[in-house]
């Protein structure tokens, strides 16, 4: 603990008299920069968080996080799905069949992924209903032939809900006319929103109707997993498919996006890493600014040792400044950024939209996420006045051992 005439001389000198200016200019620039330093980096790292966040939640909302896929139908796969939700880390399952195959309306054509899937069992694993522009996935009904789409891929072919469009297979057929490929007309009961990336690729029809299409038995080709513990993805899907080593093939997200998601990992460490240079030279000029002072008091100081003062006292002094600094400076910066962070979603949409910059129509999601995390508030608060206290050990070193007859010598 600083003893109170330590703090009393330490605040004192942060008040600089008339010919001492320029000190306290350096002083100023220290903890404006320390401020700017620890704002920047809470914001960032949440805008960071809230990109992680949008692509566990969309991406990998729609995108299955663990499957098994049979070499052949599987006929009595209600009876496969409960055997794999016994696992604890699942927290629901749901059959699948896809396919691949184009889309053509109004003269357009578009590839698209196909998934045949049980409504009532893909709403449990994924977010698709909850982000539906129009109609709803309740509507896909085995027999009828009905199709939900992305609202990219129905922009695009010029459809809306109640539409048609034509569903064309890679599979060739023979005719009396040649080989022509399969195509099958489909009705729009549905268009969701989720991402460009997904709503340009993505398509789910009922799955009696896409066995129908690939002239399959009843059944599923697929189990997809929705699991409590995303990174358990690899161990949950080989677990699943060891129940039929001979028939199931295991799949995760991580060999499918696991790139993207370790990209803004990396880009999250890099990020904060060079953000976190700002408080370093924040932390110089406070160094830099403590010295010019201990040079400028030689005279003070060596009056203070001479009615007694302890090197102790000296350096508790100059250490009270340095952390005034440091502290009001961290202060003012976590306040900013945590302001910052809770509202760099609205204002960066506010002025994307007033000036129509489109500033998001590169990425998953159309606007800037940011969640804040208390977490790392509290790692780069405790790292900035850590850094603060050990860039005034130097300057107050250098004060305590100064020596008083040789300084009011030349006094």
């Amino acid at each position: 603990m600083f003893r109170p005439l330590a703090l009393f001389l330490g605040l004192r000198y942060t008040r600089a008299e008339r010919s001492n200016r320029f000190i306290s200019f350096i002083s100023l620039i220290s903890m404006v920069g320390l401020t700017l330093g620890v704002a920047v980096l809470i914001t960032v790292l949440s805008v960071m968080n809230g990109f992680d966040r949008e692509l566990k939640s969309r991406i990998l909302g729609m995108v299955p996080q663990a499957t098994v896929t049979a070499s052949e139908i599987i006929p009595n796969w209600q009876t496969l799905a409960q055997t794999i939700q016994k696992n604890p880390k699942v927290e629901a399952v749901a059959p699948f069949i896809q396919l691949q195959g184009m889309l053509t309306a109004n003269g357009q054509v578009a590839g698209i992924m196909v998934t045949g899937i049980e409504p009532s069992y893909e709403k449990k694993v994924s977010i698709i209903h909850q982000h539906m522009e129009s109609g709803s996935v309740d509507s896909l009904k085995a027999g009828q032939f009905d199709i939900v789409i992305g609202k990219q891929m129905a922009d695009s072919l010029g459809v809306k809900q109640g539409d048609m469009v034509t569903l064309v297979l890679p599979e060739a057929s023979p005719s009396p006319a040649g080989v022509i490929p399969r195509f099958k007309r489909f009705t729009v009961t549905g268009v969701y929103d989720i991402s460009p990336e997904v709503n340009n690729i993505m398509a789910f029809i009922p799955m009696n109707d896409a066995a129908t299409l690939l002239r399959l038995p009843a059944g599923a080709q697929g189990i997809r997993m929705k699991l409590k513990d995303l990174f358990a993805a690899p161990q949950v899907a080989q677990q699943a498919a060891s129940l039929a080593p001979n028939m199931l093939m295991p799949s995760d997200w991580t060999s499918t996006h696991g790139n993207l998601f370790g990209a803004i990992q990396m880009e999250k460490a890099m990020v904060g890493l060079l953000l976190f240079l700002i408080i370093l030279v924040a932390a110089f000029n406070i160094v830099s600014s403590l010295v010019m002072l201990v040079t400028d008091k030689k005279a003070d100081i060596a009056i203070l040792k001479t009615f007694g003062a302890s090197p102790k006292l000296i350096t508790q002094v100059f250490m009270v400044q340095g952390l005034f600094i440091g502290v009001i400076g961290t202060v003012a910066g976590t306040i900013l950024g945590v302001i910052l962070a809770l509202t760099v979603s609205d204002v960066v949409g506010g002025i994307n939209n007033l000036f129509g910059l489109h500033l998001f129509d590169a990425y998953f999601v159309n606007y800037l996420p940011s969640q804040l995390e208390w977490k790392d508030v509290a790692i780069i608060v405790a790292a900035s006045l850590v850094i603060s206290f050990v860039a005034t050990i130097y300057p107050a070193r250098r004060a305590a051992s100064i020596q008083p007859a040789q300084t009011l010598r030349y006094e």
